[in-house]
């Protein structure tokens, strides 16, 4: 994993940071490189504009002094307001090394862009009454703000806002991104999100930032069983499994083929199998199963599931099945399953394995992991991957007009086409993850469940 994808906590930080002082690097010379780094996106957005930079107390404070003093060096009008005193040797070294304007907290101040360096990683108190009054006054103060690390007032592990915060329109992360740069409700507040790598060293056990998947074509070779075939189980209500059927085939798949009882309202290019449910899941070229969208919930449904759940292929179980599934019927299943459960199908899973559903989003999905022995995509706004063996991934903030009805299937579809091209089954999970983004992003707005599964092999055509 590269150290630029790496998500960190605060205590994996401290430890790379650790790490890094010990081979020679300094407080002072990590605090520069940061901060100058920051420096070069915040020129971008402010030019010669007025900028005002926040200091606070510790290093965060003086990032800020380091990136004041590099736009100073290029021209820039630039401000610091000094909302406390530096409190460690290595932000009071850089308060002395500015050469500009300082500023008290009850200045007057307005301009076109605001760095908030007040607090970083590691903030785990609400912010007190004045330093929040002063934060909110300087951000309705400037046309754009700008966060260093995280916004002041944002739990760095968690994403829990424990202050009100101005919205931001970029966060610049320092080192290593945080959990809180993909988490709600703190990742609501960020803008946009930029990387200023420091030199720290991959973590053994860090999470990683889901990214652009590198996708092949097939080989020259390739037929329909070869490229994969994948098992869509539909139930009552067929348009669900039409949906998530219509994503898999511009996933990758070759071959996609619908249980249900008829042909009607499915695609002419979806193969429609009517037979027996067992029959279909007998054959030994499936590659991937993928059960759950419209399922139902009655007794037909739990038959279906439970004869779902005994094919010897990787599955993808979504939807109503998520609602049924409990130990029991897990219990003598031995290929990878993937689970796609939203924020209700959670806590209803966790409730069926006996967890608490206590902590912060990745918490949570690594404990059901474990429970379970499922990968789970803990999906919504703030997507998260955990698997059995520790893993874990965060999704880039997508489109919230991903909120509409069906969106949910397109994404089990593509998972599960990605996972019947015969890849391991964390990195088919992530790759569908991505790949659902990337179709919302092209889509645009208001689109239907129909049109993003459409946009699904556009996006896919962008990794080739």
């Amino acid at each position: 994993m590269p150290s630029s994808d790496q998500i960190l906590t605060v205590e994996q930080v401290r430890a790379a940071e650790t790490a890094l002082i010990a081979g020679g690097t300094s407080v002072e010379a990590l605090m520069q490189v940061a901060g100058r780094g920051a420096a070069d996106w915040v020129w971008r957005m402010a030019g010669r504009h007025k900028v005002t930079v926040l200091c606070g107390p510790g290093n965060n404070g003086g990032d800020g002094y380091v990136l004041a003093q590099a736009i100073r060096e290029r021209g820039g009008n630039v401000v610091v307001v000094l909302a406390t005193d530096p409190k460690t040797d290595a932000s009071r070294s850089a308060r002395q090394a500015y050469g500009g304007q300082v500023l008290d907290r009850d200045a007057d101040v307005h301009g076109e862009v605001l760095v908030d360096c007040l607090y970083g990683t590691g903030l785990t108190r609400p912010l007190s009454a004045d330093d929040a009054a002063l934060l909110a006054r300087l951000g309705a103060a400037h046309s754009r703000r700008v966060a260093i690390d995280l916004p002041s007032g944002v739990e760095s592990d968690s994403g829990a806002l424990i202050g009100a915060l101005p919205s931001y329109d970029l966060t610049i992360a320092l080192g290593a991104w945080k959990f809180a740069h993909f988490l709600m409700p703190a990742s609501a507040t960020m803008g946009m999100l930029h990387l200023v790598p420091i030199g720290l060293a991959p973590q053994a056990g860090a999470a990683h930032l889901i990214g652009r998947p590198r996708i092949t074509a097939p080989a020259a070779d390739a037929h329909k069983y070869k490229r994969g075939l994948l098992a869509v189980v539909g139930g009552a209500m067929p348009g669900a499994a039409i949906l998530a059927a219509t994503a898999a085939q511009g996933a990758g798949a070759g071959y996609v083929r619908l249980f249900a009882p008829d042909a009607r309202n499915a695609p002419a290019d979806i193969v429609v199998y009517a037979g027996a449910l067992s029959d279909l899941l007998a054959d030994e070229r499936n590659r991937a199963v993928l059960v759950g969208m419209g399922l139902g919930r009655d007794a037909a449904a739990r038959e279906r599931l439970a004869t779902a759940l005994g094919s010897p292929a990787p599955m993808v179980v979504d939807a109503d099945a998520l609602m049924l599934l409990g130990p029991h019927l897990l219990a003598k299943r031995a290929a990878a399953t993937i689970c796609t459960p939203h924020e209700g199908e959670l806590a209803a899973l966790e409730r069926a394995f006996e967890l608490d559903g206590k902590g912060p989003r990745p918490t949570r999905a690594l404990a059901l992991a474990r429970a379970s022995g499922m990968i789970v995509v803990a999906k919504g706004p703030d997507t998260v991957i955990g698997a059995p063996d520790g893993r874990l991934a965060c999704a880039r903030r997508a489109s919230s007009w991903l909120s509409t009805a069906g969106t949910g299937d397109v994404l089990a579809g593509t998972i599960a086409s990605r996972l019947a091209t015969g890849i391991e089954p964390f990195a088919a999970a992530c790759e569908g993850v991505w790949l659902h983004g990337e179709a919302a992003r092209l889509a645009g707005a208001a689109f239907t469940a129909g049109e993003l599964a459409g946009k699904v092999s556009v996006a896919l055509a962008g990794c080739i």
